[in-house]
């Protein structure tokens, strides 16, 4: 169902190379009932999936850690960001997305995953919608080193940390990531790591 206090008048394509980056005009009713127009820049890169993969005998988690060119220009001197493991889907769901990342990634196979969430990342400005989930794993289960894909030029570290080193890395600045952040807050409350 579509808000009607929302009248969308015009999209202007501003960049499309890798993603879609629309300058968005529309009318919007405020609660005074008068029409006010507006323009927004929306960001669309798609929608994505994440997992914090875990082994609750050990106690210990997977997580990536790979240079991301948007923090290093807004002030991380290294560019490197911790994540849990992530991708965009592609014509696939969330579930079948990030059973193909974690492999691509980590160089673990699942095939067990539970979704505890859907977020919007950053709702000022962009569209995507992450979907996030937890998934045990055991050694048995590596099958290659991961570490992504050379076609998408990906050069992704994996790291296997005890949970609480990487939940208190959440308090040092240390992991700054917000789905990683959201996901290791979720396993402290809900998995008993």
């Amino acid at each position: 169902m579509q808000n009607p206090s929302i009248k969308i008048t015009n999209t202007e394509v501003l960049a499309n190379d890798y993603y879609l980056l629309n300058k968005v005009t529309f009318d919007y009713l405020n609660k005074k009932g008068n029409w006010i127009t507006q323009r927004r820049e929306v960001y669309d890169r798609g929608n994505g999936a994440g997992i914090l993969l875990y082994n609750k005998e050990h106690k210990t988690v997977i997580l990536t850690r790979q240079f991301r060119l948007p923090s290093y220009l807004n002030g991380n001197p290294s560019g490197m960001l911790i994540e849990v493991c992530a991708g965009l889907l592609d014509a696939d769901q969330p579930e079948q997305c990030i059973i193909r990342e974690t492999e691509e990634e980590t160089g673990y196979r699942i095939t067990d995953v539970q979704k505890v969430m859907e977020t919007y990342v950053s709702p000022g400005a962009v569209t995507e919608i992450l979907y996030l989930f937890v998934g045990e794993y055991t050694a048995n289960m590596k099958v290659s080193e991961g570490g992504g894909l050379e076609h998408e030029q990906e050069e992704i570290e994996v790291l296997e940390w005890p949970f609480e080193k990487a939940y208190n890395m959440i308090a040092t600045g240390e992991i700054k990531d917000a789905k990683t952040i959201l996901l290791l807050q979720y396993a402290k409350i809900n998995l008993g790591l």
